[in-house]
């Protein structure tokens, strides 16, 4: 059952967090609300190939390797899944999942191993250390959008150096993907991710926009505008639609950090139907 979603206070965290920087132990009821929890294998793989490439370098660095999937749902498949993934960058990855339903972790229980843990728990993220990278995917979007801000904050709060939370979102199969990369300090990027064929045009992508960008695509907003330029430069980009839709979206990307648009990565990224732009392009108005 689905829990009517209540107000967060990342206060409640530090209240009831014990054990210092390097190991906090969290005692009390988990801050946050029991998601829908649908799920599909293969639903994060969008994501998770962004993690293994160009943020790579995170999980290299890390003293301690340490991966936080939270809120993985009614299946622990795509935890299995990024924990396999991760693996191939750092072989003593230990990723733990975390779910607010007791019954889903016991049923996640049966898939422990080495490296892959499941714990009862919520955004104060009750496992000892501070993770490199926390994966919060389909989680916020049941929250009001005034709740996102303190969400973030008690996240960030947990990261160790160089950590990474991503606050995403994505259809039922992952064929439309969206993320927001914050760091301590704060929101880096957006990134957007798309199955070539399957739209008309990029504006389609607003529909699974994180919630701090869902209710801002409306005039006078800059992820408006970001939006309207992606359909520009992908209309103009038409006549490579015969050359098929990759050279198309690459010619978009181009297209959109020639205008001045702070589009990172590059075509290597671009040719895989993602682009990723600075926050400060996108973030909702005040």
């Amino acid at each position: 059952m689905v829990q009517k979603a209540e107000r967060v206070d990342p206060s409640r965290a530090g209240s009831r967090t014990r054990g210092g920087a390097s190991g906090a132990v969290h005692s009390g009821k988990p801050i946050g609300n029991i998601t829908r929890g649908t799920t599909n294998p293969n639903r994060m793989r969008r994501l998770d190939r962004w993690l293994t490439g160009p943020q790579a370098w995170r999980l290299r660095r890390a003293a301690d390797p340490l991966v936080i999937d939270l809120g993985y749902g009614a299946s622990p498949a795509t935890a299995v899944e990024l924990f396999e993934r991760l693996s191939a960058v750092r072989t003593d990855v230990r990723v733990a999942g975390i779910e607010i339903e007791p019954e889903r972790v016991r049923a996640a229980k049966a898939l422990e191993r080495a490296g892959l843990s499941f714990h009862v728990g919520g955004f104060e993220i009750p496992v000892p250390g501070r993770p490199v990278i926390v994966r919060a995917f389909n989680v916020l979007r049941q929250y009001e959008e005034a709740d996102v801000a303190a969400i973030w904050s008690l996240v960030q709060g947990r990261l160790g150096p160089d950590g990474l939370f991503i606050d995403g979102t994505c259809d039922e199969i992952g064929r439309r993907v969206t993320w927001v990369a914050l760091d301590g300090g704060g929101p880096l990027s957006l990134s957007i991710s798309m199955r070539f064929g399957g739209f008309a045009l990029p504006s389609e992508i607003a529909e699974r926009l994180p919630k701090a960008l869902i209710h801002r695509n409306v005039p006078g907003e800059k992820i408006h505008d970001f939006l309207q330029a992606l359909d520009k430069a992908w209309l103009e980009a038409a006549p490579l639609a015969a050359f098929g839709n990759r050279q198309r979206w690459t010619a978009m990307c181009r297209s959109m950090l020639d205008g001045g648009w702070p589009v990172q990565d590059g075509p290597s990224r671009w040719r895989l139907g993602e682009l990723t732009v600075g926050w400060d392009a996108v973030a909702p108005a005040p």
